[in-house]
């Protein structure tokens, strides 16, 4: 994903969203069946989403936070 510049939302929005899409694609071959979700110690914000396709795990997607609580990384960890 390249630089938007500040102000250009449409840009940034379509930017996010090819970025997220590629992050979230199951593995040739496999499609998506489950999702399990894991919050921080507080319950308040996802840490983590493990995809699976039946009972095999596909991948993990960890979500990283700011102190002020927007969303600061979002990172992917293969099976």
């Amino acid at each position: 994903m390249g630089t938007v510049a500040y102000g250009r939302y449409e840009e940034a929005f379509k930017a996010i969203h090819s970025a997220l899409s590629t992050l979230t694609a199951p593995p040739t071959g496999r499609r998506i069946t489950k999702l399990e979700l894991a919050w921080d110690a507080n319950g308040a914000r996802l840490s983590t989403l493990k995809v699976y396709e039946g009972t095999v795990l596909l991948f993990t997607l960890s979500l990283a936070w700011n102190p002020d609580g927007t969303l600061r990384e979002v990172s992917r960890a293969d099976a």
